[in-house]
């Protein structure tokens, strides 16, 4: 372990201990974002076999051709796997396997391997989101025993975090464009590997905290908000969703559902943490979706420190691909999901004192240089492993950042798989903001009864 890996593993220890705030970052620590980290915090040099190489900046030029929307659907054409990670091999490759991709390999020796290409750092943002960022280190902390935030705007919050919880709000608040639109599907993988499409949607995004004239003293606290129109199948078309997130565990998710046959906007309460999320037929939780959607408050967040691993990267070439070629019959299709060798961070989620959750236990996974979720690993109360999921972050040249929206949850004891927000097929810009009383009950409502 190097010195600074060491330190900040041995800071993160310190720091693991409950209490009404976490201290902001040194000057001193902050000054590591403009020598040895990233502008965003992560280790700056390769490793030591050269497997995982230097950040430079990251990936500059991409292609425009090929692209879906403003997703480039085609990154490192004509590049090939340096090997592949099977059931027959992955004792060679323990060491970089979370549980929920050994599981895989095991549960589908014959279809599920690993694609393992070169290790590319291709993560940039905007200087704007790195001044930000580096404004963060020193002024934001997380308060509330962890559960909120103060003092912080437009970029990670915590690039030098000292605890479980500050890792997991870098993910909440990973940088976004102000306001995007897209389409998706929830599409159900059933026990004997047949698929159905639970929806189709058409969704708008919005980012307080990624507004251009956002300040840390102006913000309000909500940082997402999101309206979405079911388009398929014909029964639930036209039934909408509204959600508002905010950093304030006083200030709960504000959720409305709009049904057509009732024609009334109602206030939906449980669309959050461990609720069947019926966008997606019920065939996983709404704190799921996105890897991770909504308030940490029924766990205690325990940062383990930081590890090699091989997860899901630079997957415009599975984002772009149709959904027959994207989706196999058990899983993801291997010959377009491809795998690359990262520094992640590595966080124990336990369901806190007083609290309860369908999934007792998860270890996430995320990405050093970009803060996103790349997998996670839910045990039941026995301790077995009951679920997995996998991420497929790609690159979004307009914004600029690499961005998470598809994740695909395996229930492991179920057999079954739920792939959520398929982007396949589909949509994604970035559009200018809208007025925020377009994410309430009161718009949708006044649209329904049209």
């Amino acid at each position: 372990m190097n010195k600074l890996k060491a330190a900040l593993v041995t800071l993160a220890a310190m720091t693991a201990l409950s209490g009404a705030a976490f201290a902001a970052t040194t000057a001193d620590e902050a000054a590591k974002l403009k020598s040895v980290l990233t502008p965003l915090g992560a280790e700056k040099a390769g490793n030591a076999d050269g497997s995982i190489p230097a950040w430079d900046g990251g990936l500059k030029d991409l292609p425009v051709s090929g692209a879906m929307g403003d997703i480039p659907t085609e990154i490192f054409a004509g590049e090939k796997p340096l090997f592949q990670v099977t059931a027959a091999n992955m004792a060679q490759y323990d060491a970089l396997l979370s549980d929920g991709t050994r599981a895989l390999l095991k549960k589908f020796p014959e279809s599920f391997r690993l694609d393992v290409y070169p290790s590319h750092r291709t993560a940039r943002a905007s200087q704007a989101v790195y001044d930000h960022t580096f404004a963060n280190a020193t002024n934001c902390q997380a308060i509330d025993a962890g559960l909120s935030l103060k003092g912080c705007i437009g970029g990670i919050p915590f690039p030098v975090p000292a605890s479980g919880a500050e890792v997991m709000w870098n993910y909440l608040m990973r940088i976004e464009a102000p306001s995007i639109e897209y389409s998706f599907k929830n599409i159900v993988g059933n026990a004997d590997g047949t698929h159905t499409l639970a929806t189709r949607n058409q969704i708008s995004f919005q980012y307080p905290f990624y507004y251009p004239d956002a300040t840390a003293d102006g913000f309000k606290g909500e940082y997402a908000m999101l309206r979405f129109n079911t388009l398929e199948p014909p029964f639930k078309a036209g039934e909408s969703l509204v959600i508002r997130d905010s950093i304030d565990p006083g200030d709960p998710r504000k959720a409305w559902q709009y049904l057509v046959g009732q024609r009334r906007v109602r206030r939906a309460p449980t669309v959050a943490y461990d609720t069947p999320d019926f966008v997606a037929s019920g065939a996983n939780y709404f704190d799921e979706v996105q890897g991770l959607f909504g308030a940490l408050d029924r766990y205690t967040w325990k940062l383990v420190g930081k590890k090699e691993l091989l997860i899901p990267y630079n997957s415009n070439g599975f984002i772009g691909a149709s959904e027959a070629d994207a989706v196999a019959k058990n899983h993801l299709n291997p010959d377009k999901v491809r795998w690359e060798r990262h520094r992640v961070w590595v966080v124990e989620a336990s369901v806190a004192e007083g609290k309860r959750h369908a999934v007792p236990k998860r270890t996430y996974y995320l990405d050093e240089d970009t803060w996103l979720l790349s997998l996670m690993d839910g045990y039941d109360a026995e301790g077995k492993l009951w679920r997995t999921t996998q991420m497929t972050p790609f690159i979004v040249p307009a914004i600029p950042a690499t961005i998470v929206k598809t994740a695909t949850v395996f229930n492991l004891q179920a057999n079954t798989m739920s792939v959520i927000q398929a982007l396949n097929g589909e949509t994604f810009k970035v559009v200018p903001q809208k007025p925020e009383t377009y994410f309430t009950g009161d718009a949708v409502a006044a649209e329904g009864m049209r």
